[in-house]
């Protein structure tokens, strides 16, 4: 596994630093996993694989002043990877599991990031601020995932869900969903990762303000997705 080369084919390079923060993060990844429980994906290539790289995949032109919400990081992903590699990028790791967010600040003060945050807060109850990019990475469908996601973004930024090879048919399903909330869908991207596995990248661009009312509680959202 050559992740160097991996993270070339997709115009990402990275420096020695950042390279050596990834090695920190996997090696803490695999030691707090005996604990906390915190992925199924303990093997070195698999990490680097399946979370670090996958993680990469998201990629947007971002600025300097731009903010990403990570809604349900769990173990961090994407939001940190993305970090590392997108030092200028502010970005806020959404999680309401205590025990992760825990071990989300040890990753922040090992790894000495800056500019990064933990928000211990189920999505639907955060109303602090919105953000220029939201994302989530395996936590619903995108029925339920956009009134999670959507009413966190500013108008003109972007919702980007990282789906698997059921995300065509998700979108189908969540189309009423997206325009309810304010959202467009402005590119579908489909890519296969080095085990064969599909990843879809939907990008959904927030074109006007979600209605006052959303998010519902999750309870709501759940039991009857818009």
């Amino acid at each position: 596994m050559d992740f160097e080369a991996l993270l070339r084919n997709i115009n990402i390079t990275l420096t020695t630093e950042q390279l050596a923060q990834f090695d920190l993060y996997a090696s803490l990844l695999v030691e707090w996993n005996e604990k906390f429980n915190l992925t199924a994906i303990t093997d070195r290539e698999g990490i680097f694989i399946k979370h670090f790289y996958d993680s990469l995949l998201l990629q947007a032109p971002f600025k300097n002043t731009d903010t990403l919400c990570d809604i349900g990081s769990g173990a961090g992903f994407p939001g940190i990877p993305l970090k590392i590699a997108y030092p200028q990028l502010k970005v806020s790791l959404m999680e309401p599991t205590g025990k992760r967010c825990v071990f989300l600040n040890e990753v922040i003060n090992q790894l000495k990031l800056t500019d990064i945050e933990v928000l211990n807060y189920r999505a639907e109850e955060y109303k602090e601020k919105k953000f220029t990019y939201t994302t989530a990475r395996a936590v619903s469908r995108l029925n339920i995932l956009s009134e999670l996601c959507l009413p966190l973004t500013e108008v003109n930024g972007h919702f980007i869900a990282m789906k698997g090879s059921q995300g065509h048919d998700e979108l189908k399903e969540a189309a009423n969903a997206i325009k309810k909330l304010g959202g467009s869908v402005r590119e579908v991207k489909e890519i296969m990762l080095p085990d064969q596995q599909e990843r879809i990248l939907i990008d959904i661009e927030k074109v006007i303000e979600t209605p006052a009312g959303y998010p519902r509680r999750y309870a709501q959202i759940k039991k009857k997705p818009l």
